[in-house]
């Protein structure tokens, strides 16, 4: 039986291409696409993910668990791991698990009694004894955008603590002493190093940490929103949000409030979504590299599931700080190199 490898050096093209055509992607020349799908046709190719399962005595599964799916950071996740997946003959299992611990055990139990090949999980807190069981059956685990820290496992990060530490150094630069904070809660280890990346700012610039200005909260936009609500009676002059569904209840409250950003508060935060250039003025944030994230745990599980013995790996990518109007500056892209 063909594999996408027998099209792909039939058609001469890379395996990668042919994903591509098969996908019906846009961005492959009409020359390239009809090579691939005489291919497809001479060799009667068909993506045959059971007779691969069997062949190999290995579940043809790879499973996802993302904390919220409206996110779309984690949608964008989804979509370069489902990429690399469908790209090396895998099929994706996709799980919501809503912040929720329970909602995480019922899938995590769920994918280890269908044998997935692997599992990339964006972890809730205190998953160490959810993911034990997967680890004891010899399935590798690899995290994304948060650390399991209860195991050595393969985990993919943004630079969460220094491009926060410069995103809030930079209100600061600017005249805003009192920069108000709403993270996630600090059992979630991104909220916790962005918040610790918040704190070193200010002691850099001989700010008084003030607990009255952070709210920490699970990452949803009704908390933002909340939060925000709360934080502007302690008057603060800019605000770092540390997600974007929170920056998106942030702003969704200081509209309601009837205040003008960036002249009755600066606004900032982590993530660059499609709207953050379509609402004025444009949103100061930080943009993290999330397809590949993505692309990259799902490299690293294909690497474990075909070299079980290698190293554990740590993976931390740089995100880049882009500025716009929000905090009171003109436009402009600043790398920002992580560990």
């Amino acid at each position: 039986m063909a594999s996408m490898k027998d099209v792909a050096k039939l058609a001469g093209v890379s395996s990668a291409t042919v994903s591509r055509v098969l996908r019906n992607s846009p961005n492959v020349r009409q020359e390239m696409r009809d090579r691939v799908m005489d291919a497809v046709r001479e060799l009667n190719y068909r993506p045959n993910r059971v007779a691969r399962s069997l062949r190999v005595q290995q579940s043809n599964i790879i499973g996802l668990a993302v904390t919220d799916i409206e996110n779309n950071f984690f949608t964008t996740i989804a979509r370069a791991v489902e990429d690399v997946a469908f790209e090396n003959e895998f099929a994706l299992f996709l799980c919501n698990t809503d912040e929720t611990p329970e909602r995480e055990r019922l899938y995590l139990d769920l994918m280890r009694a269908e044998h997935v090949a692997g599992m990339i999980i964006a972890p809730t807190r205190d998953v160490g004894v959810r993911l034990a069981p997967l680890l004891e059956d010899k399935i590798p685990v690899v995290a994304v955008d948060r650390r399991v820290e209860q195991f050595e496992v393969d985990t993919v990060l943004s630079d969460n603590l220094d491009a926060t530490f410069k995103i809030v150094s930079h209100l600061i630069a600017h005249g805003h002493r009192r920069v108000g904070a709403i993270v996630g809660i600090p059992t979630i280890t991104t909220g916790r190093e962005r918040l610790e990346g918040y704190r070193r700012a200010l002691a850099t610039h001989d700010i008084p940490f003030d607990s009255n200005l952070v709210m920490t909260v699970v990452p949803r936009d009704v908390n933002g929103y909340q939060a925000m609500k709360a934080l502007w009676k302690q008057r603060p002059a800019a605000v770092f949000t540390s997600t974007e569904v929170l920056m998106a209840g942030a702003l969704r409250a200081i509209r309601e409030l009837k205040l003008e950003v960036p002249g009755d508060v600066a606004l900032a935060g982590f993530d660059d979504p499609f709207w953050s250039t379509l609402v004025r003025p444009g949103l100061t944030c930080i943009r993290q590299p999330t397809y590949e994230m993505g692309r990259l745990a799902a490299d690293l599980l294909i690497q474990r599931l075909r070299n079980p013995a290698r190293p554990t790996r740590e993976v931390v990518l740089k995100s880049k700080f882009i500025v716009r109007e929000s905090c009171g500056c003109h436009d402009g892209v600043e790398d920002h190199k992580g560990s």
